[in-house]
């Protein structure tokens, strides 16, 4: 990576910053496909977001990438966001354009889907029914991946049933509520299972779920990926089901921006993987 004055720049707002590895991911392709141009990080808080948000054409950024507490917010500050940043609620990669008008799109549910695609080749989502634990953003993401891949049946569990009655409502038909008491019960039959909370993070308690229930044809996935291999990764492989962690999200859900950014599409590798699972062994972080 070379960074001269006629590099292009992007980066990636949040509050904090310093646990995102988006920085070492978009510099290691900067690297490999030797482009003149860097990527920073952008620690903001939230009441000057805006802000800086605006700034970032009076600045020379080409774009930036948007994680929390940020995403909400820029859906309602870009100038034009994508209709599915729009059914997600959630902004997380904005481009700027040659006007100086920012458009903002949401690569989280096709970060999610490329992910299961490359670990799990076989896998498609009108196999069965799919369990999403959680109903927060990155449930929110998730549920429209599957439900545009044609997921049949969408099964929520969240430990508050009001907020996932909303995402429901939401969501539509295919999307049906299980009350937390029942989570176990909601396993059975299940073609996908997916882990959007934090439960199971580094720091974090794990989740109580048992997978008795669960069919091992199921292919069960983690958004957490610190540890790489969560708890319930490891029960769930211990008897048999295909998993995928969630590093592999986050590295395709930076594909599209890089592209928009720095022109060139870029390659989710073995050696890139290697890279950011040393730096997840190295340095310790939430």
């Amino acid at each position: 990576m070379r960074n001269s004055a006629a590099g292009r720049i992007a980066g990636i707002f949040g509050w904090p910053v310093k646990h995102s590895r988006s920085p070492l991911l978009h510099s290691y392709w900067l690297d490999h496909y030797g482009i003149d141009g860097a990527y920073v990080p952008l620690g903001v808080e939230p009441e000057h977001f805006p802000q800086a948000l605006r700034i970032l054409p009076r600045l020379g950024f080409v774009g930036a990438n948007v994680t929390v507490p940020h995403k909400e917010v820029a859906l309602e500050v870009v100038d034009e966001a994508e209709p599915l940043a729009r059914r997600i609620g959630a902004v997380n990669t904005i481009v700027v354009r040659e006007d100086g008008s920012l458009y903002g799109s949401n690569t989280d549910a096709f970060g999610f889907t490329e992910n299961l695609r490359q670990s799990v080749p076989n896998w498609l989502a009108e196999h069965g029914p799919a369990v999403i634990i959680g109903a927060g953003g990155a449930a929110r993401a998730v549920a429209v991946a599957l439900i545009d891949a044609g997921a049949p049946e969408i099964r929520i569990v969240n430990r508050t049933t009001a907020r996932a009655d909303a995402l429901a409502i939401e969501l539509g038909p295919v999307a049906r509520v299980w009350p937390w008491i029942d989570r176990n019960h909601a396993l059975a039959d299940a073609a996908l299972l997916v882990n959007t909370t934090k439960l199971g993070m580094q720091g974090e308690a794990s989740l109580d779920l048992s997978l008795e229930s669960l069919p091992v044809e199921a292919v069960v996935t983690d958004a957490v990926y610190v540890p790489l291999k969560t708890q319930l990764l490891a029960s769930a492989e211990s008897r048999g089901n295909q998993v995928v962690d969630g590093l592999g999200m986050l590295l395709h859900q930076a594909r599209p921006g890089f592209a928009s950014w720095f022109g060139v599409e870029p390659a989710v590798t073995d050696a890139l993987r290697a890279c950011i699972e040393d730096d997840l062994k190295g340095v310790p972080r939430a």
